[in-house]
C-alpha cells in the first residue's frame, strides 16, 4: 500500500488502489487523544466511490480502493461484520437506498497482491423493503433504524449464513427527528436489565447516550453527556484504544468537511466531564459519512 505523509491539514483523495493520505491534525486534539486510539468512519462520495476517514496514531487518513463503488449513495449505512489482515478484508454491510425504499446487503472483499489492492467482490443485493426515508442505521444486539420522527428495531438472524431481518418493532413514534447521529456502543447488564447502549448527537447540540432495554425495548433510558456544541456534526463514530480499554475515541465530521476528535476516558460512567479533544480543522472530508 502506497502511503503519503503530508504536512498540511487538508487532503484530496484520488480513487486509486489503496491510496492512503495522512495529514497532521491540530496539536490540541492530538494532546487530548492517546496515540493508541483509532476511530474510523465509512463514507461515499457523490460519484459512489467508497472512502474511509480515520484518526489513528495521532494522524488523520483517507483511504480509497479502485472499483469500490456503488451506483448510488446510501441514505444510511452500517457494517454487520467483517474480517481481514494486512492483505485481505471481507465486509458484510447494510445500506438504505435513497429513493427505492429498500435495504440492501453489501458484500465487499479486497485482496492485496504484490502491494496492489484489488476488489474481488463488491455487490449490492436487495434485502428488505420498507426502508424509505431511512436516515440512520445502528447495529447492536438488534438493527436500529431512525426514519422521520420514529425509532425502530429489527431482529437480525443468519440462516444458512444469509442475513435476514424480522418485521420492525416500533420503539418510539416521536422525538427522533431531532437525533442527527447515532451509533451502537456496547451491550451491558444481564437478564431483564440488559440494554443496548447507543451514543449520538441531536440538533439542539447535545451529545447523548441512550440505553434500550432488550426485553422491553420501549423502555429507553438516556443521559446527556454534553449539553451543547455538537449540533454541526453530520456523523459520529466511536473506536478503540489498545492501551486505554476503558476509554473511547470519537470522530465527528461536519457536512462541510471539518472533523473533530475526542477522548472519553471512561465510556461507562455516564459523564461527559472527562471528554477532551477538539477540532482537526477543515480536512475536505465532504463525502457523506456514516457513524461506526
Amino acid at each position: 500500500m502506497r502511503r503519503l505523509i503530508l504536512s498540511g491539514a487538508s487532503v484530496a483523495v484520488a480513487a486509486v488502489a489503496g491510496l492512503v493520505l495522512n495529514s497532521l491534525p491540530a496539536t490540541a486534539a492530538v494532546a487530548d487523544v492517546p496515540a493508541d486510539c483509532g476511530v474510523y468512519a465509512s463514507a461515499y462520495r457523490s460519484d459512489g466511490q467508497r472512502l474511509s476517514y480515520g484518526y489513528a496514531g495521532s494522524k488523520t487518513s483517507v483511504t480509497a480502493y479502485a472499483g469500490d463503488k456503488l451506483a448510488w449513495v446510501p441514505s444510511a449505512q452500517q457494517q454487520l461484520g467483517g474480517a481481514g489482515d494486512t492483505d485481505l478484508f471481507i465486509s458484510t454491510e447494510v445500506a438504505a437506498h435513497p429513493t427505492d425504499g429498500y435495504l440492501y446487503r453489501l458484500d465487499r472483499r479486497g485482496v492485496r497482491t504484490d502491494g496492489v489492492w484489488k476488489m474481488t467482490q463488491n455487490t449490492a443485493t436487495r434485502l428488505k423493503s420498507g426502508f424509505a426515508n431511512t436516515r440512520i442505521l445502528a447495529s447492536g444486539t438488534y438493527l436500529y433504524r431512525v426514519a422521520g420522527t420514529a425509532l425502530y428495531r429489527y431482529q437480525l438472524t443468519w440462516p444458512n449464513g444469509v442475513p435476514t431481518l424480522s418485521a420492525p418493532t416500533t420503539l418510539k413514534t416521536t422525538g427522533w427527528d431531532s437525533v442527527k447521529t447515532l451509533t451502537y456502543e456496547r451491550t451491558e447488564g444481564t437478564g431483564a436489565a440488559a440494554v443496548d447502549v447507543l451514543v449520538g448527537t441531536k440538533t439542539n447540540g447535545e451529545l447523548k447516550e441512550w440505553r434500550i432495554n432488550l426485553a422491553t425495548p420501549t423502555t429507553i433510558g438516556s443521559t446527556v453527556l454534553r449539553a451543547s456544541g455538537w449540533s454541526s456534526f453530520a456523523s459520529l463514530s466511536t473506536g478503540y484504544c489498545s492501551n486505554h480499554p476503558a476509554g473511547r475515541p470519537m470522530l465527528a465530521i461536519t457536512a462541510a468537511g471539518s472533523a473533530s476528535v475526542y477522548f472519553d476516558a471512561n465510556q461507562t460512567d455516564r459523564l461527559g466531564t472527562d471528554i477532551k479533544g477538539g477540532s482537526l480543522g477543515a480536512l475536505g472530508w465532504t463525502a457523506k459519512a456514516y457513524g461506526q
